[in-house]
């Protein structure tokens, strides 16, 4: 792999013993399962948050888009870090930072300071994303044992996102929510010290830090969130609201601009030059715009109206969790048959049903007859679509813009998510802000309106996948 500056990777001079391959494999991608399970880990531990912090019901999400957007929106200048001072350092650092805000956010005493350790969060996982896939290239020799490497890393984002509901759960029943985000510590203290034992250092590369795209970038979608937020507080007409969207525009046209201009920018727009990519990148920021959203809503729903305990919530994700896993397993097997449009299309497809049935939920609906099917839907369809993605992203991809292209990806993966999240919820505060009826008919008539909007958007992805990408099985092999 290769740093977006253009230059590259020494290879690997002698294939590493099989056994030492297991172990780096299981240090790199430990490090990144720790990132994707803290998306999700809190979700379960949400009611008991806003019962302890005094969190509004919208303004809770932040307790998931203060991480989101600070890993999301520094994920590229992530990779830049990398590329310049070396990738296990980085990878290092960023795990240790992720550790110690999360020690931070479980001592939090109120929501202020609990937003700004879920953002710290953020910072250490933009260190930590983008070295993980680096070092598994320079690590694994090319060839059948780095594709392995990668079928399983392309897999934990969404497995430790469904593995995060259950343990969230199983936390925060049998001990606190806050023991949600402390297990990170011990955990991210062993990888750090792994790290220098079995994964070997990338070489140093010269280049500038591009701090204008990554200010731009990241305020720009920053105050878009705000924007969204705001309208399910205060409706569409509230100054702040407006001046949020107006802020955003602003601030998203001069990353366009920096980033057009940049020598060594963190988002290369010719990035976008390929139909198939520029295809791909629009189905890897929409996807995860609805199914982040669903998780939110599902954890309130489970605990709010059928009124399970916490750790009852997180298994009930179970299911979805095994279909996932089990789905991952044959993929790679799919795409060499048939290729990978065919087999993004069925899990999309897959996934807009789920909403679909999710958008005719009613309060009387008990798990079995109301959530299990959607949730075994869901864990077949984001099997089905996320590795596809990946393959068609970095299909025929220069080397030395390998580097970029997977950054790219994560970035708009993560940052899907959290636009998503904020507009779902904008639906939600817009559709219950004068609604009559007890609290459960009122979230549940709130939730089903967003996941009809996550449907249209998983919908959309639909859509351009199917007219945007070839579909040459060659170029994705």
């Amino acid at each position: 792999m290769s740093s977006p500056a253009g230059t590259t990777e020494a290879p690997l001079t002698a294939a590493p013993h099989p056994a030492r391959l297991r172990a780096i494999l299981f240090v790199i991608v430990t490090a990144y399962l720790m990132v994707g399970v803290d998306s999700t880990v809190v979700n379960v531990a949400l009611p008991a948050i806003q019962q302890d912090l005094g969190f509004s019901r919208t303004g809770l999400s932040w307790v998931l888009n203060a991480y989101t957007l600070a890993f999301g929106g520094l994920l590229l200048l992530g990779g830049r870090v990398g590329d310049i001072l070396g990738r296990r350092r980085t990878l290092t650092t960023g795990v240790l930072l992720f550790a110690g805000s999360s020690l931070l956010g479980g001592l939090a005493t109120d929501s202020a300071w609990l937003l700004a350790a879920r953002a710290l969060q953020g910072v250490g996982a933009a260190l930590t994303a983008p070295s993980t896939l680096a070092l598994i290239t320079t690590n694994f020799p090319d060839g059948p044992r780095r594709h392995h490497a990668l079928g399983i890393y392309s897999s934990m984002a969404g497995i430790g996102a469904s593995i995060g509901l259950v343990l969230g759960g199983m936390l925060t029943s049998w001990a606190s929510w806050r023991w949600a985000l402390l297990i990170n510590v011990p955990i991210g203290v062993t990888v750090a010290l792994a790290l220098p034992r079995f994964v070997t250092e990338t070489p140093r590369h010269a280049g500038k830090f591009d701090a204008a795209g990554a200010l731009t970038g990241t305020a720009g979608m920053t105050s878009l969130v705000y924007a969204f937020i705001r309208v399910s507080e205060a409706g569409w007409s509230d100054t702040q609201a407006l001046l949020g969207f107006s802020t955003a525009a602003a601030l998203l046209a001069g990353f366009t601009i920096v980033e057009s201009r940049a020598a060594q920018p963190i988002m290369p727009l010719r990035l976008f030059s390929d139909r198939n990519r520029a295809g791909g990148y629009v189905g890897i920021l929409l996807l995860p715009a609805g199914m982040f959203g669903a998780f939110y809503f599902l954890t309130l729903i489970s605990q709010q109206v059928l009124g399970y305990s916490p750790l009852r919530a997180g298994f009930a994700f179970l299911p979805m969790t095994l279909a996932m896993f089990t789905t991952v397993r044959f993929v790679p097997r799919l795409l060499a048959r048939f290729g990978a449009k065919p087999v993004l299309l069925t899990g999309m497809a897959l996934l807009i049903t789920a909403a679909g049935r999710l958008w005719r939920l009613h309060p009387g609906d008990g798990y079995s007859a109301g959530l299990l099917g959607p949730l075994l839907l869901m864990g077949v369809g984001v099997g089905l679509s996320f590795m596809p993605l990946n393959a068609t992203i970095l299909a025929r991809i220069e080397p030395r813009e390998a580097g970029a292209a997977s950054g790219l990806l994560q970035t708009l993966q993560w940052l899907g998510g959290t636009l998503g999240l904020s507009v779902l919820v904008t639906v939600f505060g817009t559709a219950t802000r004068h609604a009559h009826g007890s609290p459960a008919e009122i979230l549940t008539e709130g939730s089903a309106r967003a996941f009809g909007v996550g449907a249209l958007i998983a919908l959309t992805a639909l859509l351009v996948s199917a007219f945007v990408i070839t579909g040459r099985k060659r170029e994705v092999a």
